[in-house]
């Protein structure tokens, strides 16, 4: 599903991996769907529950043009459980997963989550065991409401389109400098804040993005990556010459905890 909240041609890539498995997958394109419904909305949580409610929702009209499709199969892992909900104790919720706590609490489809007890590198596992590709084992994890909680604040198309060429500069100079398998997640923020910068010889007053790299086992800690410094520089000057309306870049060098790996 293109909810309009994935990476730059990400739906597309995706799509071509399920049929290189020998998968009948269908794309729906809900983008529209998922940006009207998050318009003027700000608070993290919200965000979640729109996009989590939308997920379902298109998922419940598609699963209604095919015959006798009863079951939602998602990719539940334990972090997202433990981050959701209470489980085993009085644990706090820290955020809503849009396939945990994002879920409405009545839907047509029932839900199959045979990955829900798992850390990511036991998925890995099974992955391999399964006889994946490494190109799918190894890909960085993508939150399910993806580019949403990675724009503070209210998201626009516009938004959406600066922090998706911004993102791709970074992970496909990961890839470039043969840092992505040495990196557990990539992330790009684009902050709700502007400062003034300069362009040529004219003043601007554009936004800021933060990127961020850690490493990890299971996601449940992380801490923060020593790149390169001169990958970071080369990184910043390719954002802002080529992305219109960004002028700053920062690093994001805080562990987990305190810091979760997403900003939001």
């Amino acid at each position: 599903m293109d909810n309009g909240l994935l990476r730059k041609n990400e739906f597309e890539d995706v799509l071509n991996s399920y049929e290189d498995m020998g998968l009948n997958v269908i794309g729906v394109d809900a983008h529209q769907k998922f940006w009207d419904d998050m318009k003027g909305i700000s608070e993290p949580e919200h965000k979640r529950k729109i996009i989590g409610r939308n997920f379902i929702e298109v998922f419940d009209d598609e699963a209604h043009k095919i015959q006798d499709v009863r079951w939602l199969a998602q990719g539940t892992i334990y972090p997202d459980v433990i981050e959701s909900v209470s489980v085993n104790g009085p644990s706090a919720t820290i955020k809503s997963h849009h396939n945990v706590g994002g879920l409405p609490e009545k839907m047509n489809l029932k839900v199959v989550e045979p990955l829900k007890l798992l850390f990511k590198d036991e998925v890995r596992r099974v992955g391999k065991a399964l006889g994946l590709k490494q190109e799918l084992l190894g890909r960085h994890p993508f939150p399910g409401p993806g580019l949403g909680i990675r724009i503070l604040g209210d998201v626009t198309p516009e938004k959406v389109s600066m922090l998706q060429e911004a993102d791709a500069i970074f992970v496909n100079g990961l890839k470039d400098w043969k840092l992505y398998d040495k990196v557990w997640q990539a992330v790009v923020v684009l902050l709700p804040i502007k400062s003034v910068g300069v362009m040529g010889d004219e003043r601007t007053y554009e936004n800021c993005i933060a990127l961020r790299a850690v490493t990890s086992t299971d996601g449940m800690t992380a801490d923060w990556v020593h790149l390169p410094y001169d990958f970071l520089a080369k990184m910043s000057n390719e954002i802002i010459n080529k992305v219109r309306g960004i002028n700053r870049v920062v690093y994001d060098i805080s562990s987990k905890p305190p810091a979760t790996i997403e900003w939001e």
